[in-house]
């Protein structure tokens, strides 16, 4: 189960990225005009974020099994179109529904650890690759778009994807259990969906096109209005539904609270970072989009390193200590990038160190964001914890970006000397920028997270310790005093 939870999460996060090294490729070969060719990656993230929660609702409803396997057919069905198409309109219309099928398959693998793998080690290490397998695409779709392109053609970044999928979908059948439900399934809130899917689409798009609009246009500043009164009515619907898509309280919920929050604000920097740094090698350093994607290897190295270290460490430092801890190093290793990116750099001088230093702080974040994510979330809201998680992903990483592409232009333009020069002024503070978002983070969880531990273990009762006596004769401790033998106490939050 775990194989097809780390392939589904590679293949989602790798998507994202994997394209973007093959755009001038793309464009050349169907004729997308420059405008058009950006709707080869915004069709992509606007059908992914705008249909998260209703994805992560789905899994809970209709089951993960069946959520899963429609999911990675749908996505799987639109990689082999993608890879044929012969006209732009073709190529976008592929995208989106990647994007459809992403937004199924992104909170059903997280959902499916969470329910499928008890509180503990288990959990933690599953929880480490999982944040390891997602963080890894990302880098790895720069180095794989590269490589791809150059030796088999832009379609071929599309093409991988099936072989993979197929996989994923035989491990499924083998491994995942076969969905069973006990009792009546929960009824889809359609007014909810409805709402918070054209809020997401509205925000994502109107993030997007601040690029080419700018973020005083009347377009711009009429969706991402629009999102957020479209966000703000279905907020007023799930307090008020029966049977919510989202149920409000989860947000009540501290440590559930601090890893949305943290979430965001980590890829926000993140996705930037990414997106910057390849600009950056390609641009000043004059690398190829083979080399560019070999400069992060780097980072699929620390992301590797940070998680172990969280498996290992999570038991005794915690999901406070361990966020804290990697929200600070991730903002030293791109404070380090701020001051390291010059016109005259190097890799060993300009990339090497702070790609190690940056990503084993991000790869120590995810084992405890998961766990915070997930605390007190009865297993029949696993899918929508997931869904609400992989929203403020997706909402901090087109925030952050389009916010940050905003940064590097007025950096750019009031920076003196040549024109390598000038660009890597901005982007460099971009990469402070980024710096600032982590620490950020970091004092969302120092703020908002109090114990060392998320949750207490799924034991249903807490009990009290046994006499010697007691225990010599094989008796079991009932609950302690106070408690109540029908209402098990509850997982306490941080």
């Amino acid at each position: 189960m775990l194989a097809v939870v780390l392939t589904v999460q590679f293949l989602v996060s790798l998507d994202l990225s994997v394209v973007n090294v093959a755009l001038p490729d793309i464009r050349s070969d169907l004729g997308f005009t420059a405008d058009d060719l950006l709707w080869v990656v915004n069709a992509y993230a606007l059908a992914f974020g705008g249909l998260l929660m209703l994805g992560g609702r789905l899994a809970d409803i209709v089951g993960r099994r069946r959520t899963l396997t429609v999911g990675l057919a749908v996505f799987g069905i639109a990689s082999l179109g993608g890879g044929l198409v012969s006209s732009p309109g073709g190529l976008i219309a592929a995208r989106a529904v990647q994007g459809v099928g992403a937004a199924a398959l992104a909170p059903v693998a997280f959902a499916l650890i969470t329910v499928t793998l008890p509180a503990g080690p288990a959990r933690s290490r599953a929880l480490g690759l999982w944040g390891m397998a997602g963080a890894a695409g990302g880098a790895v779709g720069v180095l794989a778009g590269g490589l791809l392109t150059e030796g088999a053609g832009w379609r071929s970044v599309l093409l991988i994807n099936v072989p993979l999928v197929l996989l994923a979908l035989a491990g499924t059948r083998r491994w995942v259990a076969a969905d069973r439900r006990t009792g009546a399934a929960p009824r889809l809130d359609l007014v909810g969906a409805a709402l918070i899917t054209l809020g997401m689409t509205a925000l994502v798009f109107g993030l997007a096109r601040t690029e080419t609009q700018g973020w005083a246009s009347a377009t711009t500043l009429g969706t991402l209005a629009g999102a957020v009164l479209l966000i703000a009515a279905f907020v007023v619907v799930e307090l008020r539904v029966r049977q919510p898509l989202l149920r409000i309280g989860l947000l009540a919920n501290r440590p559930v609270l601090a890893a949305n929050l943290f979430v965001m604000l980590l890829f926000s920097g993140q996705f930037a970072a990414f997106y910057f740094l390849s600009l950056y090698t390609q641009q000043v350093l004059d690398y190829s989009p083979t080399e560019a994607g070999l400069a992060f290897l780097p980072f699929c190295i620390g992301i590797v390193i940070g998680s172990v270290l969280a498996t290992r460490t999570v038991a005794t430092l915690g999901t406070r200590w361990l966020l804290v801890i990697g929200g600070a190093l991730g903002a030293v290793g791109f404070g380090w990038f701020s001051l390291a990116i010059a016109a005259d750099g190097t890799f060993l001088n300009s990339v090497l160190g702070p790609s190690l230093v940056a990503s084993v702080g991000v790869g120590m974040c995810f084992v405890p964001l998961g766990t915070a994510a997930t605390s007190g979330v009865a297993a029949a809201e696993a899918g929508m914890a997931s869904g609400l998680l992989n929203s403020f992903r997706q909402i901090g990483g087109s925030l952050g970006l389009a916010v940050l592409v905003a940064v590097v232009a007025r950096a750019t333009d009031r920076a003196a000397g040549a024109p390598d020069a000038r660009l890597a002024t901005g982007y460099a503070t971009a990469f402070a920028v980024s710096a600032g978002l982590l620490a950020a983070a970091a004092l969302v969880a120092m703020a908002l997270l109090r114990d060392r531990r998320t949750a207490l273990p799924d034991l249903g009762q807490r009990q009290r310790p046994l006499s010697a006596e007691r225990a010599k004769e094989g008796v079991t401790a009932g609950p302690a005093r106070g408690a109540r033998s029908a209402s098990p106490v509850p997982p306490r939050p941080e």
